[in-house]
């Protein structure tokens, strides 16, 4: 028994640890994306609509990359770098708001979880609706 409640304990310990370091390292993007943005005067054109318009530009050219090819003929490094683009401004529109970027994504994915049962949803491609 005192060996399980040990184990619990440090289990606790274990996963505030890595929940810090998470945090940690997405503070660590978004501050340094705020430097760089700042260095460069930038954030008088980094409002939310602009942020937002910038992920779905940056969106389409990563679909681009893809355009007329298979799959795994796109270049990855060229995939890489709109990633990136994305993930930035994603960072940047989510700071904008304040919200926690780990949160905002655990939270969709409990919903998710509800929307798409696994009983209803395994190896379906059909929307929620659609169950």
């Amino acid at each position: 028994m005192a060996v399980s409640i040990n184990l619990q304990a440090t289990l606790k310990k274990n996963q505030q640890l890595r929940n810090r370091k998470n945090m940690k390292e997405s503070e660590e993007i978004i501050q340094a994306l705020l430097k760089f943005r700042n260095e460069r005067d930038w954030e008088q054109f980094h409002n939310p609509k602009d942020l937002a318009l910038a992920i779905s530009i940056e969106s389409a050219e990563l679909l681009e990359l893809f355009l007329w090819k298979k799959a795994d003929e796109a270049n990855s490094d060229k995939v890489k770098e709109e990633l990136a683009d994305i993930f930035s401004f994603a960072f940047l529109l989510a700071e904008k708001y304040g919200f926690d970027v780990k949160e905002i994504v655990l939270d969709k994915i409990k919903t998710n979880g509800e929307k798409y049962p696994i009983d209803k949803s395994k190896g379906s491609a059909k929307k929620y609706n659609e169950l």
